[in-house]
């Protein structure tokens, strides 16, 4: 039996007479301890199957269990990392995660409570930070007091949303590294939701494309079989990595065209707009010039302050 399975599930929004099904006969199995990767458009459904996932939202049809017992709302066996931080701008990093973890394991007091809570900052490498708030932080820092926050709950499955779409290359490249790390320390089943196919295929296990909505479903996996662990500075000389990268991206590209099939492109016509005139009268005085007002230069004329 699977750890995490998804059963034919369905999901849609908005009344009887008007409804839009998003997510149609969904259908998935998730072995303990393996990361998969689901990478689909933006709209496709994504954050609706996450949310699904961590029990936020109940299908319309269908079920979905972890080691058997079916997910019917939100649990500290899973831990979900949003795109958005979601850090209490108030409380430091140190009280953000104190505040999640006093709520999955409240017996916990003095030292332990204090040495776990520091464990998880040290993994994620914000000891010198544990007292900043979160204006007072990057946003990378931000994201891996996040990762922090919801490794300290010690979740069986980790659900992450699209949690590093936000940042700069060299800061996500750095936190992947750091997810990568932790699981293989720590092991967790990890479910991710990306739009990067390089991501995925860096990352995870398995990768499983979401088609394109409305009634999106998930299609075939395509297993992901490069040793670990995997060097970014080396991967893209390999053959194994780009033959699946291409192959992937190939199988996305047609599902956009596909959902576009019988869909008319219409070309807007630009309005007729002539740019602002910076140039500089070659005759007048460098001591006599005064600022100019800039105005629409359409008619090609010229209006200065005197």
């Amino acid at each position: 039996m699977s750890y995490l399975e998804i059963n034919n599930v369905s999901m849609g929004f908005g009344p009887p007479t008007n409804r839009t099904e998003v997510l149609k006969d969904v259908n998935l199995s998730v072995q303990e301890n393996e990361f998969v990767a689901v990478v689909g458009f933006s709209g496709a459904g994504k954050s609706t199957l996450i949310s699904l996932l961590a029990g936020l939202l109940q299908p319309d049809v269908g079920e979905i269990k972890i080691a058997g017992q079916k997910i019917k709302e939100p649990s500290p066996r899973l831990g979900i990392m949003f795109q958005n931080y979601s850090l209490l701008p108030w409380l430091s990093v140190y009280e953000n995660i104190e505040l999640a973890v006093k709520q999955v394991f409240p017996k916990m007091k003095g030292e332990e409570l204090e040495s776990h809570i520091k464990r998880y900052i040290g993994m994620v490498s914000l000891l010198p930070a544990v007292d900043k708030k979160p204006g007072e932080l990057s946003g990378g820092m931000r994201q891996r007091a996040s990762l922090a926050r919801t490794l300290s709950m010690q979740p069986e499955i980790l659900l992450l949303d699209e949690p590093l779409s936000a940042l700069d290359a060299l800061t996500r490249a750095n936190i992947q590294d750091e997810i990568i790390r932790i699981w293989e320390d720590d092991r967790r089943t990890i479910v991710m939701i990306t739009n990067d196919v390089d991501e995925a295929v860096l990352m995870a296990d398995r990768i499983v494309p979401l088609t394109m909505g409305p009634e999106a479903t998930l299609d075939a996996a395509f297993p992901v079989k490069l040793e670990r662990p995997r060097n970014r500075t080396t991967l893209n000389t390999n053959p194994e990595f780009r033959k699946l990268r291409s192959s992937i991206s190939k199988f996305m590209v047609t599902l956009n065209e596909e959902s576009k099939t019988g869909e008319t492109t219409t070309l807007v016509e630009l309005p007729s707009v002539m740019p602002l005139d910076f140039s500089v009268i070659p005759h007048m005085p460098a001591k006599g010039r005064r600022r100019r007002q800039l105005v629409p230069s359409i008619n090609r004329e010229r209006t200065f302050f005197k």
